[in-house]
């Protein structure tokens, strides 16, 4: 007997790309903005949930490896591929912290956080937005379809219109090779040239630099950096409601 392939998943994905397409001009914009950021020493923080978090850390593999052609190392880290830290936080502070606890830790001002989730409703993501933005770090988020609240919460989103979380994932994909292709062509024609060869600001191994000479993270009063920042900046309008949003964990 002859087995006919049901190719209803194909369709769907073909359906949903149509439209995607509409999204290249956002992506290429920030790959343009996160090849000046990393290439001044900055830092991307990738998360996301289940088979986000493995789009995640897809992407600061392709970072700080390669996407196709030989370049320098960029700094990016996917915040749930440290397993002891991650399950240490859900132990100690809960399952909603293991992001946000992370982002303080390793987030500096102007870094960027993008957050990855197909409902755009995962708490522990929207914890860490708004942990993020009182850091004074920009958030970029890749969700499945708008009005969702960490679209809400993002400073920018790419919201991929398709039913099915599957599908989601797959247009999320597409984003992060799009991303890769932008940031390596913003490379090429010099925009990441704020730092060193390295992707490090002041050449040191360790340390990120500053336009300032001031080594990232520490202030102008010589006391540290995310330790030494206050935790209970007040939180702008936009964030305000974020840590009130509460949603189910998604992959």
């Amino acid at each position: 007997m002859k087995t006919v392939t049901d190719t209803a998943h194909c369709d769907d994905l073909m359906k949903a790309l149509e439209t995607f397409r509409d999204q290249g001009s956002l992506i290429e914009r920030w790959g343009a903005e996160l090849a000046r950021r990393l290439g001044s020493g900055g830092r991307l923080l990738v998360a996301g949930n289940g088979g986000s978090a493995a789009q995640a850390q897809h992407l600061t593999a392709e970072l700080v490896g390669r996407y196709r052609d030989d370049r320098a190392p960029f700094s990016a880290l996917a915040l749930h591929a440290d397993t002891s830290s991650t399950t240490a936080i859900a132990n100690d502070y809960g399952v909603q912290e293991v992001f946000a606890r992370q982002t303080a830790a390793h987030g500096r001002p102007d870094d960027v956080l993008m957050l990855l989730s197909t409902s755009g409703a995962s708490a522990n993501l929207l914890a860490a937005a708004d942990r993020a933005h009182r850091l004074g770090m920009t958030v970029w988020a890749l969700t499945g379809r708008a009005p969702n609240p960490l679209h809400l919460a993002a400073d920018d989103a790419l919201c991929a219109d398709a039913p099915a979380a599957a599908t989601v994932q797959e247009l999320h994909l597409v984003a992060v090779h799009m991303l890769c292709e932008s940031f390596d062509r913003a490379v090429e024609r010099g925009e990441a040239d704020g730092g060193t060869a390295d992707g490090r600001g002041d050449g040191r191994p360790g340390v990120r630099g500053r336009m300032d000479g001031r080594v990232d993270g520490a202030r102008p009063d010589g006391h540290g950096g995310a330790a030494g920042r206050p935790a209970d900046r007040p939180v702008g309008p936009r964030t305000a409601g974020t840590r009130a949003r509460r949603g189910e964990g998604d992959a």
